[in-house]
């Protein structure tokens, strides 16, 4: 393989494309956080992307529900272009789950209303229709038990855990995963990637920026490498962590294999 970034072949894609970048640019000032980022996620398709700190991974994915505004490129979610437009933000938005590092759950509100919330303010679901699918979902995450608890009484795992039911609450058809197991205990790791990993065998189409190797290797169907805002290469993760390409991908794999 040439010496030179990856770019996924967008269209060499079938219809089942969820998600298509297509030359996505974005900066911050004079910083190019990304720099010309195509690729295409396929319905029931697992994408973990890996690579150094500032490689342009969270950018990524934060414009894919305009967390972040795309400069230049396109992207579309679903066959529906992401444009400036608030009612075409809003639909794409209402197909896509995220979870970030931090949890971000209201303090004051019990787990069960944390869950809910969302589901009775924008589906405008009756009480007793949202808590039925919040005790569905949190026995689904495994701890139907906390349900009447708040944050601050749950352990970082089980924060996060809440985290990814409230997303699913909404029944997105596309999960992101911005390291959802950074801020954790080393033990607690292991309890939100078994559910991420539940997920993607369930068939939910993801992608999972992620610095666990083990996982990557275990759940993803492809692994992408970013570095310095360029997609540098992808490929299943058999071939990606035995067989790299790319001198860029064989350095950043001696290092933290």
């Amino acid at each position: 393989m040439a010496d030179r970034p990856a770019t996924a072949g967008i269209e060499k894609a079938g219809d089942d494309r969820m998600i298509v970048a297509d030359d996505v640019v974005k900066s911050f000032g004079h910083f190019q956080a990304l720099k010309g980022i195509s690729m295409a996620l396929n319905k029931a398709e697992t994408v973990v992307i890996v690579g150094p700190s500032g490689s342009g991974k969270s950018t990524f994915i934060r414009t894919i529900n305009r967390l972040e505004r795309h400069d230049a490129g396109r992207i579309f979610v679903d066959g529906i272009e992401l444009t400036d437009d608030i009612r075409n933000i809003a639909q794409i938005r209402s197909e896509i789950g995220m979870v970030f590092q931090s949890f971000n759950l209201f303090p004051h509100l019990t787990v069960l209303q944390n869950i809910g919330l969302a589901p009775r303010n924008v589906r405008r679901w009756p009480k007793k229709k949202a808590e039925e699918k919040v005790m569905q979902l949190l026995e689904r995450v495994g701890i139907p038990e906390q349900a009447h608890k708040y944050p601050a009484e749950l352990s970082g795992g089980q924060q996060q855990r809440v985290a990814i039911a409230r997303a699913l609450a909404m029944e997105p058809k596309i999960m992101l995963f911005d390291e959802p197991t950074s801020a954790l205990d080393p033990e607690m790791i292991k309890e939100v990637l078994d559910v991420i990993e539940e997920l993607a065998e369930s068939g939910m189409t993801m992608i999972v920026v992620s610095h666990e190797i083990g996982f990557a290797r275990h759940v993803a169907d492809r692994v992408m490498l970013f570095d310095d805002g360029l997609l540098i290469e992808e490929a299943p993760p058999n071939r990606f962590f035995d067989d790299p390409q790319h001198e860029r991908t064989k350095r950043f794999l001696s290092q933290i294999l």
